[in-house]
Parts: structure tokens; C-alpha cells; sequence
């Protein structure tokens, strides 16, 4: 039976995020219930998020039984050392039940993983410049991203470590 992934969420919608700034990462954890017919009786089998494993894409990554939270919460959080294109990736652990013909919900023995979309990021560098007072700063405009290729990858954190949150 196919769990569906969930979604996943990282960084700011705008696609990037300055260098050294916090990534928030969360999803909404919701159970998963499915309707089949065996044996022309109803079961029902519900699959709930129990655990989520985030890779970062610079080889940093994060195992954790929290779901994370939107801004302005850091309950589920990294940053990025290095400027370049990173693909986030979430594996969500579900364990399962089942239910026969409306009765008590069963456990279902191990464990299944889905995969949910990649986030694309990219982590901006600034630095400081001086520029002509006479030119307005336009507050809307988002700083260049360049196109992703090859050489605007990020590159691998040598400090990259494992974190249980």
C-alpha cells in the first residue's frame, strides 16, 4: 500500500538563505489512513510519522522524533557554512496499524521509510561594499542566485557531523 511522502519544508520559499543564518526544517506530521477490502471485509490501515532523518546536501544531517515547527521556531534547525546549491532531503519513518471491520487498531510489525521531494536550497555569501548614495536601494529585489550547474554546487561541510535532536 503506497504512503504517501510528506512534504517537507526548509529555508525561506524564496529558494535561498544567507550563509550562517538559521535553515528552519519542519513537516506536518499527519497519520496516514487507508481503506482496503480483503476478503470483502474492510480494513483499514493507519501509517503515523514516528521519526524524520533530514540530509542537509553538504554532508550534514539530523535524526530526530520531532516534526519541527515554522518560524520563528529553532526546534529543528542548521545552517549552511558554504555558499552553493544544496538538495535538503527528508526520509520519514512510519510505523503502522490496521483496523478489521471497524474494530481495535493492531499493531503492524517493522517499520516503513518514504522519501519526500528534495528542497532545493541556495546559501548566499554577502560582504559588505561600498555603494553610490545617489543609486535607491531597491528593498524588494532578492540578491542575484546564479543559475545551478556544476560550479555553483555547494560544497561538502568538512566539519560535517550527525546531530540527534
Amino acid at each position: 500500500m503506497p504512503i504517501a511522502p510528506l512534504v517537507a519544508n526548509a529555508g525561506p520559499p524564496e529558494g535561498w538563505i544567507p550563509v550562517n543564518m538559521v535553515n528552519i526544517l519542519y513537516v506536518e506530521p499527519e497519520a496516514q489512513v487507508l481503506d482496503v477490502e480483503l476478503l470483502e471485509t474492510p480494513v483499514e490501515v493507519r501509517a503515523t510519522p514516528v521519526s524524520y532523518h533530514w540530509d542537509l546536501g553538504d554532508g550534514n544531517t539530523i535524526n530526530t522524533d520531532k516534526p519541527g515547527e515554522p518560524y520563528p521556531s529553532e526546534q529543528v534547525s542548521s545552517e549552511y557554512t558554504y555558499e552553493g546549491w544544496y538538495d535538503i532531503t527528508l526520509t520519514t519513518t512510519f510505523e503502522g496499524e490496521f483496523s478489521v471491520n471497524g474494530g481495535e487498531w493492531q499493531p503492524i510489525d517493522g517499520t516503513i521509510e518514504v522519501a519526500s521531494e528534495p528542497i532545493e536550497i541556495f546559501a548566499k555569501s554577502f560582504e559588505s561594499r561600498l555603494v553610490n548614495p545617489e543609486v535607491p536601494v531597491d528593498e524588494e529585489k532578492a540578491p542575484y542566485v546564479p543559475e545551478r550547474t556544476p560550479d555553483t554546487e555547494g560544497p561538502k561541510d568538512p566539519e560535517a557531523r550527525h546531530r540527534e535532536i
